[in-house]
């Protein structure tokens, strides 16, 4: 697992040289990614447009599609509201300052993060709207919406902010762990009452829109291991929700699904990811830490099945197209596959730097933004 490639090096291996795979460099631990096999494809996928927004650098940038467009932000300040259909852009913005997060939009305010805390949030027009600061290093995307713009910081902190004031209303504080990893841990609005977030040590919790309180929070998994580096337990991706089910992994733990409205566990399985999962009405999906898809029943956690045909591909956080499950991967591929069985169905090039964001659809264009800022509007026909 390189977790350069994929985010941000882990705190862990920053910090000292540790017992960790992660953080391995000799022969027998490399992973070696598997080549990838010839098939006869079964869905035909066109490029239709291309555009660029600048370099992801050590960090993730997750587009988003809000109806007919498509928000997305560079390492560099750019920032760009684009045209699904064309890829032409809408407008076009370039802040005065780098960024380590977004893009976040409700189609009407668009709101990204900086290193220092720094969230910027521009208008309808793509000018600033206001500015404001977070206690803390932000990397994951900020969610716009239902009067809010809300972040996370490195350490588990969420802020909201009045969306058109730019005040801050509340902090939410989860309890803090000795190591986290640097990852982009997402988050999820359920309806127009709660935000749906992860935690490091593993922890998961609806919280109050209004208030910054709890609704609840239960465990995806619990921390195992005798070291610190051994215990590291966060959940890793945005949660999903589908309905009355969301759904969250963690790295050295589980995937699990819950009811959304009380937080009771509905299955738990052993699983480890640093990417995150995808969520429809029948299964959730994901690559673990080696890049192996499983594919699981999202009413009863059942093991549907697996393939290893991206092994150590390090694949990016999957989104579900269809009856396909579509991965990016660390040689910039996009891999369409099958939702019955995980075959593989298409498979598109973009410019050979690793995909780590989750492809979004806006009507019938799949966007997939690279880490060095291209923009792929693809078109299954």
């Amino acid at each position: 697992m390189n977790l350069l490639k994929r985010y941000v090096v882990p705190v862990a291996c920053a910090m000292a040289v540790l017992a960790m795979t992660a953080c391995s460099s000799t022969k027998d631990e490399r992973r070696v990614p598997v080549p990838l096999v010839d098939f006869k494809p079964v869905l035909d996928v066109q490029q239709v447009w291309k555009s660029s927004v600048g370099k992801a650098g050590r960090y993730l940038f997750s587009p988003v599609a809000v109806g007919d467009a498509v928000f997305a932000a560079g390492q560099n300040g750019s920032v760009a509201k684009i045209d699904a259909q064309t890829g032409k852009d809408i407008w076009r913005t370039k802040l005065k300052d780098d960024l380590s997060a977004g893009v976040g939009s409700d189609g009407n305010l668009t709101a990204v993060g900086g290193l220092k805390g720094d969230v910027y949030v521009l208008g309808p027009d793509g000018k600033l709207s206001w500015h404001a600061s977070a206690p803390g290093e932000i990397i994951s995307p900020p969610l716009v919406g239902n009067g809010f713009v809300v972040v996370r910081t490195i350490d588990g902190q969420i802020v909201a902010f009045n969306a058109q004031t730019g005040e801050q209303k509340w902090v939410y504080r989860n309890r803090a762990v000795p190591l986290n990893l640097r990852v982009s841990a997402g988050m999820t609005f359920a309806g127009d009452a709660a935000v749906l977030a992860g935690f490091p040590g593993g922890s998961f919790a609806a919280i109050n829109l209004q208030t910054g309180d709890a609704f609840w929070e239960a465990p995806v998994s619990y921390p195992k291991g005798v070291t610190e580096v051994e215990r590291i337990n966060d959940v890793s991706g945005p949660p999903t929700l589908i309905g009355a089910i969301t759904c969250a992994v963690t790295f050295q733990g589980q995937v699990a699904c819950f009811d959304a409205n009380a937080g009771r566990v509905i299955w738990q399985k052993a699983f480890s990811s640093t990417s995150g999962i995808a969520q429809d009405e029948r299964l959730v999906v994901g690559g673990d830490d080696w890049s192996v898809i499983k594919a699981f029943d999202v009413s009863s956690g059942a093991q549907l099945w697996t393939t290893d045909k991206l092994k150590n591909r390090s694949v990016s956080v999957p989104a579900i197209l269809g009856h396909a499950a579509v991965f990016g991967d660390y040689k910039g591929f996009v891999h369409f596959l099958s939702l019955d069985d995980g075959s593989f169905v298409s498979r598109v090039k973009t410019d050979g730097s690793p995909i780590t964001a989750a492809p979004v659809l806006s009507g019938s264009t799949l966007v997939v933004q690279t880490s060095d800022g291209d923009l792929y509007g693809l078109r299954p026909r």
